[in-house]
């Protein structure tokens, strides 16, 4: 009985970890963790790392969960969403609400006592617009809904830069327009790859509303906006050569992709570009702290 009972714990914290989106807050909290060691001469401010991560977990679970609760009814029309735990009546729309509750609120405390209030209120920030304003209004008002609410997404490493040094800087803005211009070219390959399912759940992705062929040049244009932006930390002086030789040749292949997209020769081109954005994003801000402590 006690086997039984201690899995079915270890099952309902599997599906509220859910909620959080995992994946995508792993994501976050690694561009986060860049904004950090960036903004830091040093490591030593460790706890206060430490700290920041945690709240800004918090609160981005939280925001997360707010958007599987809002999006239950769609996401059951959906295979790649039909089997989260709130379609599937595992996690109750009540127990959802208090663990939104919960996880904000400890993410704000965190933040605000052990960080800095700065810190805390641009994610409280980002809390409201993507686990409200985007997910109860934008995502079903335009097409443009990833490039508006994009913006919510690309703070995390505003949200660790402020963390060491409690102020707004240029260099943690340039990070921001980094993710900004990756977000609507890393969505739309997912979009075509899901055109249909967004379609039957009547969400008006750019694929749906306009076509697949405008929405190919539509990634195409924001991919070589991305490698002109990603160029622009070594042109300010925040890097050096080698991240700037780096970072064109991840934009070469993520350019390849797009171009692969727009010529539609490849089947596979829109889940392969979907999936290599992710490792471009992850590898060029790696590049970045790589470049920042280790060239000298």
């Amino acid at each position: 009985m006690q086997d039984v009972a201690l899995a079915r714990q270890r099952a309902a914290w599997r599906d509220y970890l859910e909620l959080t989106k995992p994946r995508v807050v792993g994501l976050m909290l690694l561009c986060a963790a860049v904004g950090m060691v960036l903004a830091s001469p040093s490591l030593a401010q460790l706890a206060t790392m430490a700290f920041a991560l945690a709240g800004i977990a918090l609160v981005a679970g939280s925001a997360a969960a707010v958007n599987h609760l809002a999006e239950a009814r769609i996401d059951a029309r959906m295979a790649r969403t039909r089997n989260r735990p709130v379609v599937q009546g595992r996690v109750t729309h009540a127990s959802g609400v208090a663990f939104c509750a919960i996880t904000g609120i400890a993410g704000m405390l965190v933040l605000y006592l052990l960080v800095n209030p700065l810190t805390a209120w641009l994610n409280l920030a980002s809390w409201v617009g993507y686990g409200l304003f985007y997910t109860f209004y934008l995502k079903r008002a335009t097409p443009q809904n990833t490039v508006i609410g994009g913006l919510f997404g690309a703070l995390p490493p505003l949200f660790g830069w402020t963390a060491i040094t409690n102020t707004v800087e240029l260099e943690a803005l340039l990070l921001v327009l980094i993710i900004f211009v990756w977000t609507p070219p890393h969505f739309w390959a997912l979009a075509l790859d899901r055109k249909e399912e967004y379609a039957a759940a009547d969400i008006p992705v750019l694929p749906v509303t306009h076509g697949e062929q405008v929405t190919r040049r539509h990634i195409l244009a924001y991919t070589v906006l991305l490698v002109a932006a990603s160029v622009l930390p070594y042109v300010t002086g925040m890097s050096r050569m080698p991240y700037l030789v780096g970072a064109l040749a991840l934009g070469g292949v993520f350019i390849y992709w797009a171009v692969a997209l727009l010529i539609g020769t490849r089947v596979d081109a829109p889940k392969r570009a979907f999936r290599y954005s992710i490792v471009y994003l992850a590898a060029l801000f790696g590049l970045l702290v790589a470049d920042h402590y280790l060239v000298a």
